[in-house]
C-alpha cells in the first residue's frame, strides 16, 4: 500500500503542476467518446493500450468484461451504458477481452465456483459464448480459452444490443460497436469484423 501512496504524492507533486490547465478543463466537465468495457484484470490498462488521456475513454470494468441483457433490473453496467450513451453522447463502444481471462476460466468449468455463488452467477452471462464452442469443438478445456474469450466478445456485443437506449443510437447510426481481443504476452489487439465473423489484428485496419 505504500507504494501506492508514494505514487499518489508523485502524482500530485510532478505530473499536476504540469497539466495543470487541462485538469482545470476536465474538472468543469467530461466528453468522451468511447465508451470502454473490459475486464477487471490487472494487467489490463485501457488508457496505457490505447495511448489516451483522462476525458478521452468512459471506461466499465467487471470480471469478464460481461454487459447483462437489458432488463427492468437495474445495475450498475446498465446504469453506466444508458449514461454513457444517452447523456455523454458516445459515439463508440468498445468491448474489450483478453487472453488468459479468469472469468472465461471460470465460465469453462462452473463446477469449480461452488464457495462464489455471486461469482456463479455473473457469468451465467457468459453462458451462450461456452456453449458455441462446446457445440462446435464437441468439448471445452483450457485449450479452447482463447475461442471461448472471442465468442464471449460477440456475446456480449449482442447483450448491449438488447439496452434500448443503444439500440436506438444503432438505428439511427449514431453509435458503433466494436470487439476487441487483447493479447496480453504481445500487446496485440485483433479487432471483430463481423460481416466475416471473424477477428483480424488492428495492424492491418
Amino acid at each position: 500500500m505504500q507504494k501506492i501512496i508514494e505514487g499518489v504524492k508523485q502524482f500530485q507533486n510532478s505530473v499536476v503542476p504540469t497539466r495543470q490547465e487541462e485538469f482545470e478543463r476536465l474538472a468543469s466537465g467530461q466528453a468522451p467518446e468511447v465508451l470502454f468495457i473490459t475486464c477487471s484484470d490487472s494487467r489490463i490498462d485501457p488508457c496505457l493500450l490505447t495511448q489516451t488521456v483522462p476525458g478521452q475513454l468512459f471506461i466499465c470494468r467487471n470480471a469478464g468484461n460481461v454487459v447483462p441483457p437489458h432488463s427492468n433490473q437495474t445495475g450498475g453496467m446498465t446504469a453506466s451504458i444508458e449514461y454513457a450513451v444517452a447523456v455523454l453522447g458516445i459515439e463508440h463502444i468498445i468491448v474489450c477481452g483478453h487472453s488468459d481471462c479468469g472469468a472465461m476460466k471460470g465460465a469453462t468449468d462452473v463446477s469449480q465456483l461452488g464457495d462464489l455463488p455471486h461469482v456463479k452467477e455473473w457469468l451465467g452471462h457468459c453462458r451462450a459464448a461456452t456453449a458455441v464452442v462446446k457445440e462446435k469443438r464437441g468439448c471445452i478445456g483450457p485449450e479452447h480459452l482463447d475461442e471461448i474469450t472471442t465468442e464471449n466478445i460477440k456475446l456480449q456485443i449482442q447483450h448491449l444490443r438488447t439496452h434500448p437506449v443503444v439500440a436506438a443510437k444503432l438505428a439511427t447510426k449514431q453509435l458503433k460497436l466494436h470487439g476487441w481481443m487483447y493479447q496480453l504476452e504481445s500487446g496485440d489487439i485483433r479487432v471483430l469484423d463481423e460481416d466475416k465473423d471473424e477477428f483480424v489484428s488492428i495492424k492491418d485496419l
